[in-house]
């Protein structure tokens, strides 16, 4: 093998096959969800509580408290996405494509400094504060539980806190050695700019189906 390719996959050395394996079909799950969402198809849910499902079992081996919690947050705000979405605002059509309210924004905020506070005090407890990326993962957290929050309500905005927390993980999962992982959230970042740029063209526009 080449060496590039030797010095990027040398820390599943140790990793259980099963565990390598899990990961791959995870992050195929999660690249499908995100590609769902970017054509605001109800496919999104599915293959993203799968995905999410995983990774909370993978980061529960490799000990990665923060992530995990992501994970189990993306689980149940999927199921609460899921309802959403198929949700009918009269006979025929389903919840559509919006921009955030003064409202939504005020929540959007708490959730973001609530959700702050709550990993901070989850790495106390656990006396997770032994590196670098505890502090980025607080950061990282917070970003995501408002854009997995915006994506259940079908806010263009999400796209935006999405393009954020994946360019931070980048290096971020590279670094804890989960390398598929970071692969995935490169093909994110060009997901999330497309996907933005599709939603705002169909801002508003009453929706008669859910498999676009």
């Amino acid at each position: 093998m080449s060496p590039i390719f030797d010095w990027l996959f040398q820390q599943y050395e140790a990793v259980p096959r099963h565990i390598v394996i899990l990961e791959i079909i995870a992050v195929i799950l999660a690249l499908a969800s995100a590609w769902f969402s970017k054509m605001d198809n109800i496919l999104i849910y599915p293959t993203g509580i799968l995905s999410t499902a995983i990774f909370v079992y993978i980061l529960a081996y490799y000990g990665l408290l923060g992530d995990l919690i992501i994970n189990a947050y993306y689980f149940s705000m999927s199921i609460y996405g899921w309802y959403i979405w198929t949700r009918k605002v009269d006979a025929e059509h389903y919840t559509p494509i919006t921009i955030t309210t003064p409202k939504e924004k005020k929540i959007s905020l708490l959730i973001f400094v609530a959700t702050l506070l709550f990993i901070y005090i989850i790495y106390e407890i656990f006396e997770k504060w032994t590196s670098w990326t505890a502090y980025v993962d607080t950061l990282t957290t917070a970003l995501f539980f408002v854009a997995m929050w915006l994506l259940a309500r079908k806010k263009l905005e999400n796209w935006l806190f999405l393009l954020v927390g994946n360019v931070i993980s980048i290096p971020l999962y590279f670094y804890k050695g989960l390398i598929f992982t970071s692969f995935q959230f490169m093909l994110f970042v060009v997901i999330s700019i497309y996907g933005y740029r599709a939603w705002k063209r169909n801002l508003n526009i009453p929706e008669t189906s859910l498999l676009n």
